[in-house]
């Protein structure tokens, strides 16, 4: 039996003995029996009440002037029938369970009410009995229990006013059985145990909790992020591939290096157009390629640097364009050595296709495919500038967004096809007569190009943020050195160092 279940009985027993008007000449008592839910702990319970003396003997009654007028009981159906049948033999009234939905007023102005299941709904202060220095005890109220009709119980205390005997060194009683889970933590509640047994788990990355026992982590917001003890949001950072910081000085230097490169071999060809070495295998073509390469370079300035409208736009589709001229050039260079081998050969057909007009044809015909796909992406989902905030935990990339991926990929994958192309035919025509050697340099180069950019593809889907447009920035710059220094070095070697090589009698002679 639950001392709460009895606290409504005794409080009104209490208050209508206090007030003579409610039961004239009258006192009522009590007397409380446990059964311990045994039925012949019942039996023996019954009997004894309704005995009328000391002795447990039914029906008799001695010198008593206490008069039995009712008898509550709160017991399960079971026990209750059995109780009802033995009263009912004594016309005696059965009140269960107890008072229900019962409300009376104490001497002061707050009610005490009593809910639906007998359970006292009124609020309770918390009281800490202090002894003070000259032997008095006072009452000071350090928190409460507030219920009143309401489901919910609000329990309150406040322990800076709670004062511990002197003598207590011990550490403070806690009224549950975990610490408290800090800032930054959320609890996690043990199935099958007491709601003030919990365990603390620590809020996901980009959430934190401010309190102390915070039930749920709340979002950071998508422009900041959680702090290594998630007790705060953090703003995230903007970064981008820049001028100043290491890798974009780095990248900056190389292409500006590689311009220098690039000016110089272009200018030796121009001042020396009318060597041999100059003019073998299409002069033309080797200009349009050290100039494709010249500006391929220039296009690596186009992907350094905050993205801007203009610069997303242009920063593919010059790289796919330009590139496709390179390439073009080279295959055309390539196609160029064989038909001039062939047409060398008695009674060959060859010799009306010699000339600039194949090789013209070739460049654009092929550069005008990559531009035709250019010129479909941007009509179709043109890029544009965009910033990353989740890739990185820490930091708001700004990058340009390419709009389409299936366009991104197609001209590059249209470059790959013009490249592998190219390197097949030269690799076919290398073993072709000393004077047409230049098959050789050109297979060499289209190796070393389709390494680098088979290369890319895994790199650009594996790296993040500003690292992937240094991705795109270095194999640009080694593709293009690729073609430079192995198709270019070489004759620059002989105009320079080797003069005397640079005749046309010395390369019959090869």
């Amino acid at each position: 039996m639950r001392y709460l279940e009895l606290l409504p009985f005794m409080f009104a027993t209490e208050k209508i003995n206090k007030h003579s008007n409610l039961l004239t000449n009258m006192t009522l008592g009590y007397n409380i029996y446990e059964n311990y839910l045994n039925a012949r702990m019942t039996s023996d319970a019954v009997i004894d009440v309704v005995s009328g003396g000391q002795k447990t003997v039914p029906n008799y009654s001695c010198g008593g002037q206490n008069k039995l007028l009712a008898v509550l009981e709160g017991a399960d159906s079971e026990t209750s029938n059995q109780i009802s049948t033995v009263l009912s033999i004594y016309k005696m009234p059965q009140l269960h369970p107890f008072l229900r939905n019962f409300q009376l007023y104490a001497n002061y102005t707050e009610g005490i009410y009593f809910d639906e299941n007998g359970d006292m709904a009124v609020d309770f202060d918390i009281v800490n009995w202090v002894a003070t220095t000259n032997q008095t005890i006072i009452r000071v109220k350090v928190g409460s229990v507030e219920r009143h009709a309401a489901a919910e119980i609000k329990f309150s205390i406040d322990q800076d006013v709670i004062v511990w005997p002197r003598w207590f060194n011990e550490t403070q009683p806690a009224s549950r059985c975990t610490e408290s889970c800090p800032p930054g933590f959320t609890k996690l509640m043990k199935e099958g145990e007491a709601l003030c047994c919990y365990d603390c788990s620590l809020c996901m990355e980009g959430t934190i909790s401010t309190q102390e026992d915070a039930s749920h982590c709340h979002k950071c917001p998508e422009n900041h992020f959680s702090n290594k003890i998630r007790d705060q949001c953090v703003p995230k950072h903007i970064t981008f591939l820049s001028h100043e910081e290491p890798l974009g000085i780095i990248l900056n230097i190389l292409t500006l290096f590689f311009i220098l490169i690039t000016t110089f071999v272009l200018g030796i060809f121009i001042k020396y157009l009318e060597t041999p070495v100059v003019k073998a295998n299409n002069r033309d073509l080797s200009y349009l390629l050290l100039i494709s390469l010249l500006l391929s370079f220039l296009s690596s300035f186009l992907f350094i640097g905050e993205p801007r409208e203009v610069t997303c736009l242009l920063r593919q589709t010059a790289f796919s364009i330009i590139f496709s001229v390179a390439v073009s050039s080279v295959l055309a260079k390539t196609v160029t050595v064989v038909v001039a081998f062939m047409a060398s050969q008695p009674g060959s057909r060859m010799r009306k296709w010699l000339g600039k007009s194949l090789a013209n044809f070739i460049v654009f015909s092929c550069s005008s495919i990559q531009v035709g796909i250019c010129t479909l992406w941007l009509g179709i989902s043109p890029p544009f500038p965009d910033s990353d905030m989740h890739s990185q935990t820490e930091e708001i990339v700004l990058q340009c967004n390419e709009g389409s991926v299936a366009m991104f990929y197609a001209a590059l994958g249209y470059l790959g096809f013009l490249a592998a192309f190219c390197f097949t035919v030269a690799f076919l025509a290398r073993k072709l007569p000393g004077a047409f050697n230049e098959a050789k340099l050109i297979t060499f180069s289209m190796l070393v190009f389709c390494s680098v950019w088979v290369s890319f593809v895994p790199s650009y889907l594996s790296t993040k943020g500003k690292y992937t447009v240094a991705v795109q920035v270095f194999s640009i710059l080694a593709s293009g050195m690729g073609l430079l220094s192995c198709i270019f070095l070489p004759k620059c070697y002989i105009i320079i160092l080797r003069p005397h090589l640079n005749t046309k009698e010395h390369l019959m002679l090869k």
